[in-house]
Protein backbone atom coordinates (compact mmCIF):
# COMPACT_ATOMS: atom_id res chain seq x y z
CA UNK A 1 0.00 0.00 0.00
CA UNK A 2 2.95 2.15 -0.16
CA UNK A 3 2.77 3.26 4.05
CA UNK A 4 4.49 2.76 6.77
CA UNK A 5 2.93 3.22 10.18
CA UNK A 6 5.05 3.67 13.50
CA UNK A 7 3.99 4.13 16.72
CA UNK A 8 6.60 5.47 19.86
CA UNK A 9 5.63 8.10 22.48
CA UNK A 10 2.01 8.77 21.82
CA UNK A 11 3.68 10.08 18.30
CA UNK A 12 2.21 7.78 15.22
CA UNK A 13 4.22 8.18 11.92
CA UNK A 14 3.06 7.66 8.62
CA UNK A 15 6.03 7.31 5.97
CA UNK A 16 4.66 7.51 2.57
CA UNK A 17 6.80 4.29 1.12
CA UNK A 18 6.75 4.81 -2.65
CA UNK A 19 9.88 6.00 -3.24
CA UNK A 20 10.25 4.95 -6.90
CA UNK A 21 7.36 6.75 -8.13
CA UNK A 22 8.73 9.91 -6.01
CA UNK A 23 6.04 8.77 -3.29
CA UNK A 24 3.06 9.80 -5.47
CA UNK A 25 -0.44 9.19 -4.79
CA UNK A 26 -2.11 6.75 -6.27
CA UNK A 27 -5.80 5.59 -5.28
CA UNK A 28 -4.21 2.87 -2.89
CA UNK A 29 -2.38 5.51 -1.02
CA UNK A 30 -4.93 7.96 -1.19
CA UNK A 31 -6.90 4.99 0.43
CA UNK A 32 -4.57 3.85 3.06
CA UNK A 33 -3.37 7.43 4.26
CA UNK A 34 -7.07 8.55 4.72
CA UNK A 35 -7.60 5.06 7.18
CA UNK A 36 -4.48 5.48 8.74
CA UNK A 37 -5.91 9.25 9.63
CA UNK A 38 -8.81 8.02 10.53
CA UNK A 39 -7.61 5.13 12.72
CA UNK A 40 -5.40 8.08 14.68
CA UNK A 41 -7.98 9.75 15.13
CA UNK A 42 -9.96 7.13 17.05
CA UNK A 43 -6.95 5.91 18.67
CA UNK A 44 -6.96 6.93 22.52
CA UNK A 45 -2.82 6.34 22.78
CA UNK A 46 -2.42 8.58 19.94
CA UNK A 47 -1.84 11.98 20.58
CA UNK A 48 -0.33 13.63 17.59
CA UNK A 49 0.59 12.47 14.13
CA UNK A 50 3.80 13.01 11.75
CA UNK A 51 3.76 12.57 8.58
CA UNK A 52 6.75 12.77 5.91
CA UNK A 53 8.06 10.92 2.99
CA UNK A 54 10.42 8.01 2.22
CA UNK A 55 13.34 8.50 -0.29
CA UNK A 56 14.36 12.41 -2.34
CA UNK A 57 10.66 12.81 -2.12
CA UNK A 58 8.01 13.96 0.30
CA UNK A 59 4.92 13.42 -2.38
CA UNK A 60 5.15 13.99 -6.13
CA UNK A 61 1.18 14.33 -5.81
CA UNK A 62 -1.46 12.25 -7.48
CA UNK A 63 0.18 9.67 -9.95
CA UNK A 64 -0.15 11.31 -13.28
CA UNK A 65 0.02 8.07 -15.07
CA UNK A 66 -3.21 7.20 -13.51
CA UNK A 67 -4.56 10.70 -14.13
CA UNK A 68 -4.13 10.47 -17.33
CA UNK A 69 -5.88 6.96 -17.58
CA UNK A 70 -8.97 8.92 -15.47
CA UNK A 71 -8.98 11.44 -17.78
CA UNK A 72 -9.27 9.64 -21.19
CA UNK A 73 -11.30 6.74 -20.25
CA UNK A 74 -13.87 8.47 -17.47
CA UNK A 75 -15.41 5.32 -15.52
CA UNK A 76 -19.05 5.17 -14.81
CA UNK A 77 -20.03 5.43 -11.04
CA UNK A 78 -19.97 2.09 -10.25
CA UNK A 79 -16.65 1.42 -11.74
CA UNK A 80 -15.59 4.54 -9.54
CA UNK A 81 -16.98 3.63 -6.23
CA UNK A 82 -14.46 0.36 -7.17
CA UNK A 83 -11.49 2.69 -7.65
CA UNK A 84 -11.22 3.17 -3.63
CA UNK A 85 -12.84 3.09 -0.65
CA UNK A 86 -11.35 6.50 -0.01
CA UNK A 87 -9.35 8.21 -2.80
CA UNK A 88 -8.11 11.55 -2.99
CA UNK A 89 -11.99 13.26 -1.48
CA UNK A 90 -11.67 10.79 1.50
CA UNK A 91 -7.83 12.08 2.37
CA UNK A 92 -9.13 15.40 2.46
CA UNK A 93 -11.97 14.69 4.12
CA UNK A 94 -9.91 12.74 6.92
CA UNK A 95 -7.49 15.68 6.78
CA UNK A 96 -10.29 18.16 7.47
CA UNK A 97 -11.65 16.37 10.13
CA UNK A 98 -8.45 15.28 11.90
CA UNK A 99 -8.73 16.70 15.61
CA UNK A 100 -5.35 16.00 16.65
CA UNK A 101 -2.12 18.10 16.40
CA UNK A 102 -0.97 17.42 12.42
CA UNK A 103 2.82 17.88 12.13
CA UNK A 104 4.47 17.75 8.41
CA UNK A 105 8.17 16.90 7.66
CA UNK A 106 8.89 17.66 4.29
CA UNK A 107 11.79 15.08 3.37
CA UNK A 108 12.05 16.58 -0.54
CA UNK A 109 9.76 17.72 -3.24
CA UNK A 110 6.37 17.98 -2.58
CA UNK A 111 3.65 18.79 -5.83
CA UNK A 112 0.21 19.14 -5.89
CA UNK A 113 -1.05 17.47 -2.63
CA UNK A 114 2.23 17.14 -1.73
CA UNK A 115 2.34 20.76 -0.98
CA UNK A 116 -1.38 21.35 -0.44
CA UNK A 117 -1.52 18.94 2.59
CA UNK A 118 0.36 21.79 4.54
CA UNK A 119 -2.51 23.75 4.79
CA UNK A 120 -4.06 21.44 6.92
CA UNK A 121 -0.34 21.18 8.94
CA UNK A 122 -0.73 22.41 12.62
CA UNK A 123 2.77 22.53 12.13
CA UNK A 124 5.19 22.16 9.30
CA UNK A 125 9.21 21.32 9.13
CA UNK A 126 11.31 21.02 6.06
CA UNK A 127 14.67 20.27 5.11
CA UNK A 128 16.49 22.69 3.65
CA UNK A 129 16.88 20.83 0.14
CA UNK A 130 13.24 20.50 0.13
CA UNK A 131 11.28 22.61 -2.55
CA UNK A 132 7.55 22.85 -3.43
CA UNK A 133 5.05 23.25 -6.15
CA UNK A 134 1.49 23.64 -6.76
CA UNK A 135 1.85 22.32 -10.77
CA UNK A 136 -2.38 22.92 -11.19
CA UNK A 137 -2.13 25.58 -14.34
CA UNK A 138 0.72 23.52 -15.70
CA UNK A 139 -1.90 20.43 -15.87
CA UNK A 140 -4.75 22.73 -17.12
CA UNK A 141 -6.52 22.12 -14.31
CA UNK A 142 -8.22 24.10 -10.94
CA UNK A 143 -6.53 24.48 -7.17
CA UNK A 144 -7.18 21.41 -4.85
CA UNK A 145 -7.55 20.72 -1.05
CA UNK A 146 -9.06 24.16 0.14
CA UNK A 147 -5.55 25.61 -1.00
CA UNK A 148 -7.46 28.58 -3.11
CA UNK A 149 -8.56 29.63 0.66
CA UNK A 150 -6.13 28.32 2.88
CA UNK A 151 -2.66 28.96 1.22
CA UNK A 152 -3.41 32.65 1.00
CA UNK A 153 -4.82 32.55 5.13
CA UNK A 154 -1.01 31.19 5.66
CA UNK A 155 1.13 33.20 3.29
CA UNK A 156 -1.26 36.39 2.12
CA UNK A 157 -3.17 36.99 -0.71
CA UNK A 158 0.18 38.06 -2.94
CA UNK A 159 2.30 34.86 -2.27
CA UNK A 160 -0.44 32.18 -2.49
CA UNK A 161 -1.68 33.96 -6.25
CA UNK A 162 2.21 33.63 -6.94
CA UNK A 163 2.82 29.76 -5.98
CA UNK A 164 -1.02 28.67 -7.10
CA UNK A 165 -0.88 30.26 -10.72
CA UNK A 166 2.43 30.29 -11.49
CA UNK A 167 3.17 26.13 -11.15
CA UNK A 168 7.06 27.48 -10.55
CA UNK A 169 9.15 25.82 -7.84
CA UNK A 170 9.24 27.11 -4.36
CA UNK A 171 12.29 26.67 -2.48
CA UNK A 172 12.87 26.27 1.13
CA UNK A 173 13.53 29.74 1.77
CA UNK A 174 10.95 30.77 -0.12
CA UNK A 175 8.44 28.84 1.89
CA UNK A 176 9.63 30.14 5.27
CA UNK A 177 9.75 33.39 4.33
CA UNK A 178 6.20 33.28 2.93
CA UNK A 179 5.32 31.44 6.44
CA UNK A 180 3.69 28.17 4.41
CA UNK A 181 6.63 26.34 7.06
CA UNK A 182 7.47 26.99 10.19
CA UNK A 183 10.96 25.58 10.91
CA UNK A 184 13.71 24.88 8.20
CA UNK A 185 15.93 22.14 8.97
CA UNK A 186 19.46 20.38 7.67
CA UNK A 187 18.31 16.71 6.21
CA UNK A 188 19.83 14.47 8.62
CA UNK A 189 18.30 17.05 11.50
CA UNK A 190 14.72 17.34 9.92
CA UNK A 191 13.03 13.89 11.20
CA UNK A 192 14.65 14.37 14.92
CA UNK A 193 13.44 18.21 15.11
CA UNK A 194 9.92 17.46 14.26
CA UNK A 195 9.84 14.22 16.50
CA UNK A 196 11.07 16.25 19.13
CA UNK A 197 8.69 19.05 18.97
CA UNK A 198 5.81 15.83 18.22
CA UNK A 199 6.64 14.11 21.80
CA UNK A 200 6.45 17.77 23.48
CA UNK A 201 3.30 17.90 22.50
CA UNK A 202 2.11 14.09 22.67
CA UNK A 203 3.06 14.45 26.17
CA UNK A 204 0.13 16.84 27.12
CA UNK A 205 -3.01 15.60 27.74
CA UNK A 206 -4.78 14.46 24.32
CA UNK A 207 -7.88 16.04 25.46
CA UNK A 208 -6.41 19.13 25.79
CA UNK A 209 -4.62 19.18 22.62
CA UNK A 210 -7.92 18.36 20.87
CA UNK A 211 -10.09 20.98 22.61
CA UNK A 212 -7.22 23.95 21.18
CA UNK A 213 -7.35 22.39 17.98
CA UNK A 214 -10.88 22.24 17.60
CA UNK A 215 -11.34 26.26 18.70
CA UNK A 216 -8.39 26.57 16.24
CA UNK A 217 -10.30 25.14 13.68
CA UNK A 218 -13.77 25.01 14.22
CA UNK A 219 -14.84 28.87 12.85
CA UNK A 220 -13.06 28.03 9.49
CA UNK A 221 -14.94 24.67 8.67
CA UNK A 222 -17.57 26.25 6.62
CA UNK A 223 -15.04 28.66 4.66
CA UNK A 224 -13.12 25.07 3.90
CA UNK A 225 -15.92 23.02 2.59
CA UNK A 226 -17.37 25.74 0.05
CA UNK A 227 -13.65 26.76 -0.99
CA UNK A 228 -13.42 22.72 -1.54
CA UNK A 229 -16.73 22.84 -3.53
CA UNK A 230 -15.40 25.64 -5.96
CA UNK A 231 -12.34 23.71 -6.72
CA UNK A 232 -13.70 20.88 -7.08
CA UNK A 233 -16.72 22.65 -9.88
CA UNK A 234 -13.91 24.16 -11.83
CA UNK A 235 -11.84 20.52 -11.52
CA UNK A 236 -14.66 18.29 -12.75
CA UNK A 237 -15.17 21.09 -15.42
CA UNK A 238 -11.12 21.63 -16.78
CA UNK A 239 -10.27 17.48 -16.42
CA UNK A 240 -10.57 16.17 -19.69
CA UNK A 241 -10.44 19.19 -21.11
CA UNK A 242 -7.95 20.16 -24.31
CA UNK A 243 -5.56 21.86 -21.82
CA UNK A 244 -5.56 19.36 -19.20
CA UNK A 245 -4.89 16.75 -21.93
CA UNK A 246 -2.69 18.42 -23.56
CA UNK A 247 -0.63 18.28 -20.60
CA UNK A 248 -1.16 14.95 -19.42
CA UNK A 249 -0.59 13.76 -23.19
CA UNK A 250 2.74 15.73 -22.70
CA UNK A 251 3.86 14.32 -19.75
CA UNK A 252 3.35 10.71 -20.94
CA UNK A 253 5.24 11.72 -23.68
CA UNK A 254 8.16 13.06 -21.95
CA UNK A 255 7.84 16.40 -23.17
CA UNK A 256 7.12 20.14 -21.75
CA UNK A 257 3.28 20.92 -23.21
CA UNK A 258 2.67 23.13 -25.70
CA UNK A 259 -1.10 25.56 -24.93
CA UNK A 260 -0.35 27.74 -27.63
CA UNK A 261 -2.21 26.29 -29.86
CA UNK A 262 -5.64 25.07 -27.95
CA UNK A 263 -8.70 26.26 -28.74
CA UNK A 264 -9.58 30.07 -27.93
CA UNK A 265 -9.91 30.65 -24.11
CA UNK A 266 -8.17 27.78 -23.23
Amino acid sequence: MGLLINDENRVRTLTLDRPDALNAFNEALYDATAQALLDAAADPTVAVVLLTGNGRAFSAGTDLLEMRELATNPADPDEQSERGEHGFLGLLDALVAFPKPLICAVNGLGLGIGATVLGYADLAFMSTTAKLKCPFTSLGVAPEAASSLLFPQLMGRQNAAWMLLSAEWISAAEALEMGLVWRLCEPDDLLPTARRHAEVLAARPISSLIAVKRTMVEPHRAEIAAARARENDCFAELMGGPANLEALTAFAEGRQPDFTALPEGW
